[in-house]
Order: structure tokens, then sequence, then C-alpha cells
């Protein structure tokens, strides 16, 4: 639903919004405002979302509690909003699982599938929805002219609905669970959605997809204001994707100048570290592949990678072993600014999942997506339009390291630099975009059909742009990113002026 201002969207803003407001007021008591908020969200004696207020205001409560990194709480629980508030007012929280929550009360409990005739079924003659079935579960209801199905013989294959001539019958969904590439999804004993965290990788997929809204991660914006306050020097390393996704006219100069207002001590783009990143598994693809490993998986996106290492443990190690982006970037950071604080701000979810791990904590201190930066913005109105240009607003990254944000741009810049390094040498690559097709792609490697491969797997259909956290249309995004992609000063991200600094950064 990327690009489209649904309900869904409009009440997300207003609490990112919201809880930035709160952060930057020191003053107001955190407890008092936040019990104050859902009125503000919600105001009235009448529903704006849903038939009941106070549903509203309990479901925008707990958003506003996952927002500040909060737990999310059941129904039963009776605690006031600011239940354990002050843990959120403390700038060296860390994201703790579970990432992914479902608010319960929220929740519409969809039926998992099911196979239904549609009034567009004719009762026609040749019925070849009843021949197919495999349990004789449909059947030509001569009353009413038209098919019937016996929802306790189907067994939901589908082959009825993929024979209509009318195509009168559909195969519906749970459209959280239709969207996780990992079957995470389930229900419980209230027919209630309910993940499976031990499958789960925290790629956001059933967030955006769900209907209702009734899915959400937590958010580390009070994190983040609170220790630019505090003195901190907050340095934000943004993501490859970041192009377009504040405005058409919203150029990099222009982001930097609005990220330096909010007091951010500068700005650096992930680019950088995606061309350290092509470079690093470049060479790891040379030495190992196929004498080491039988083929090689990109390392870029971390729902694709713990995907693979979770259902092909075998393989795991055929998954790159190089520093991703986001990694490196903080790296060279850290490196040049010693006592930086990095908030890594992108389009993904599962970021937010890999900056929770021990080996990477001392590297990425916060993560934020550009939709909770958007919400960061507002609450200082920020705009991004009219602000005067940083001349410094460019870094130094090569066309191939922007482009990581799209499907297809991360093995681009690997073979790019192994072709220039190693001329004679040819790399067969295979590519698959969500999870599903990423599993398949896995399978298949397994099964021994890509020999020598270099593999790159993307958790979000379309790449990186289409993460969960991001604001414009995903074509949009992607054209985006290629036509500033076009405007780095070089090509291939072995030519940067960064890549000496590889060496130091993964001793």
């Amino acid at each position: 639903m990327r690009g489209i201002e649904t309900r869904i969207q409009e009440i997300r803003h207003k609490i990112f919004r919201e809880v930035a407001k709160m952060a930057y007021d020191a003053q107001a008591p955190v407890d008092k405002r936040i019990e104050e908020l859902p009125y503000k969200i919600i105001p009235g004696e009448v529903g704006n979302y849903r038939n009941d207020v106070f549903l509203e205001r309990a479901i925008v409560g707990e958003r506003l509690r996952l927002a500040m990194g909060l737990p999310c709480r059941s129904a039963a629980e009776h605690a006031p909003l600011s239940d354990n508030i002050e843990a959120a007012d403390k700038a060296e929280t860390y994201y703790t699982p579970p990432l992914i929550n479902i608010i319960k009360f929220a929740c519409n409990g969809c039926e998992e599938k099911k196979v239904l005739v549609t009034d567009g079924c004719k009762g026609c003659l040749a019925h070849p929805c009843e021949e197919v079935c495999p349990k004789d579960a449909i059947k030509l209801d001569r009353y009413n002219g038209r098919s019937h199905i016996d929802q306790d013989k189907c067994i939901k294959c589908g082959r009825c609905a993929e024979i209509c001539a009318y195509n009168a019958i559909i195969i519906q969904q749970r459209p959280c669970a239709q969207a996780c590439g990992v079957d995470a999804i389930g229900s419980d004993s209230n027919g209630k959605a309910e993940i499976d965290y031990d499958k789960c990788v925290s790629c956001g997929m059933c967030l955006v997809n769900c209907p209702f809204g009734a899915i959400s991660d937590k958010s580390q914006i009070f994190q983040v204001i609170r220790a630019i306050q505090s003195g901190e020097r907050v340095y934000a390393a943004v993501a490859p994707a970041f192009a377009g996704q504040f405005g058409p006219k919203v150029t990099p100069g222009k982001l930097r100048a609005a990220m330096k207002q909010l007091g951010f001590a500068d700005v650096f783009e992930v680019a950088i570290g995606a061309d350290l990143c092509a470079a690093q598994e470049a060479e790891d693809f040379v030495k190992e592949v196929p004498e080491k490993l039988p083929f090689m998986g990109t390392s870029c996106c971390p729902a694709w990678s713990v995907m693979a290492k979770k259902m092909f443990p075998e393989y795991a190690g055929c998954i790159s072993m190089a520093l991703t982006p986001m990694t490196l970037t903080a790296r060279l950071i850290k490196h040049q600014h010693p006592n930086a604080k990095v908030v890594f701000i992108g389009p993904c979810a599962a970021k937010k999942l890999e900056a929770m791990r021990k080996s990477v904590r001392s590297e990425v201190d916060f993560v934020l997506t550009f939709e909770e930066m958007a919400g960061i913005f507002d609450a200082r109105d920020v705009d991004l339009t009219s602000i005067e240009e940083d001349p410094n607003g460019v870094n130094d990254a090569s066309e191939d390291g922007r482009g990581f944000a799209v499907s297809g741009g991360v093995a681009k810049a690997v073979t790019g630099v192994i072709n220039a390094r190693y001329p004679e040498m040819r790399v067969n690559v295979a590519r698959a975009e969500g999870l599903r097709e990423c599993r398949k792609m896995m399978k298949d490697a397994a099964a021994g059909e890509y020999p020598g491969y270099l593999l790159e797997g993307m958790a979000c259909p379309g790449g990186c742009v289409a993460g969960a956290g991001t604001i414009q249309p995903i074509k949009r995004a992607q054209t985006a990113v290629s036509l500033y992609a076009k405007q780095a000063n070089h090509k291939l991200a072995s030519e940067t002026e960064y890549i000496k600094e590889l060496d130091k950064l993964v001793d």
C-alpha cells in the first residue's frame, strides 16, 4: 500500500509525529503526556476508523507504546499506557524482541484460506470445477444455478478456481499470512492472527499488508531524539533507497540540511558501505566459489540471510559473511568519529532485527525507517522542499553502490567488481525477490541447480525500495534510485575513495 494514503498510513504518521513531539518536549512528564495522546489523535465521541471510539483509542494506545519501543499488551491487561514508561526514557535502549507485534484486539480474525464461489458463477453446462475437484467438494446447485463448495470436504487446492472460465471462483487468504514468505503467521485459539517467532525474520511484509492495521513494529524515535538532546554526537547513515522517499524535490543536499537542522552531527550515505560490501563479497566469491562453497548468497538483506540460514542450516556457510552496508558505514563513521552514535535510517524493518545482534550493537545504536523519519520532520515543521541545500549533501559513492536499493542491484555491484579485477572470470547469477521466491531459489541451489553461482536474495518484492518502512510507490522509488545513481562520479563499487578503508574496517 506504499504511496496510497490510507487510513492506516494516516494514523501511523500521526503516532510517529506525536511520539516525536513528546520526545522534544522535555518539560512535560512523559507518563502524563502518553495518557492524553489517544484522545488527541482520536478526538470526539464517534469513531473515525472503526465503529467504537474506545476501541480506536485502545489500539492507538498500543501503537504509541510500540512506537516508543515498549511491549505490546493484551486486552486483558489493565495497566495504564504509561506502565514501565521509564524504560523508553533511556537513550541506550535497544530494540527488544519481539520486534513485529500483532495487536490482537485490532485483528479482524480473518480466515486463513478459503475457496469461494462468487456471484460471477453462471452455472455452466460444462461445470469443469466439479470434474477437477479431487474431493468431490463442489457441486452445481440446480435451485440457484450456481456451484456450491462443501467447506468440510474442500482441501483448498484451488483447481476449481484455475479452471473456471468465468474466474467466478476465488481463493481468499488472510492478507498478512499471504504476504509472509516464511509461513510464520497462523491463528490462535480465538482465530486471531499469531506470529511464530521461531520462523519470523521481521521483514515487515505482514505489517504493510494487513488492511486492519493490526500489526506494528517497535520504533526508536523517542530514543534518537533524546540522545540528540542529551548532547550526543548522533550521525545519520541513510540507506540508498532514500532517493525520492521524501518527495521528488528533496535532493540529497536538502535532506542533509534538514537532518542537521534536527541536530544530527552529519549525514552519510550507506551507499558508501554498499561499495565496501560489494568489494568484500567479490573477493570472498573469487576465493571460495566453487572450491570451498558450491555457491554464495549475498549478505546485505538481513531477512533473506536469516531465512536462508534458518531453513537451510546445512548451507548457512554459503551465505556471505561480508559485513552489511549498514554495519560497514557505521564502522566507518565510528572510525572517523570515535565518540559517535549512529542511527541507520532506511526502508527496512529487518534492519532493526539486525541491529539487535550483539555483534552489531557496538556499531549501530539506533534504527529508524523513512516513515518514522517523516514523522520527526513533521513534528518539527521542517519543510524539506524549501530548505536551503547543504553543498556537501552528496558522498563519494558509486552508481552500483547506490543501486543496492533495487532488486538485482547487489549482484550487479558484486559482479562489476569481479569483472574489473578478474576480467577472465565469468560469474553466473540467480536472484529472487520476495521470501517465497527466495526459498525456492535456495531449495534449487541445495538441489545443485546453481553450481558456482552468486545468489542475490531480496526479502521485499522490488528490493529495498519496497521495504516496510518506505513511503513512495515502489515503481516510482525504483526510478528515483536509478536516476540518482546515474549522477555518481564512479560506476563501479571498487572505484570510490572509501574503498581503501575496507581493510581497516573488516580486521
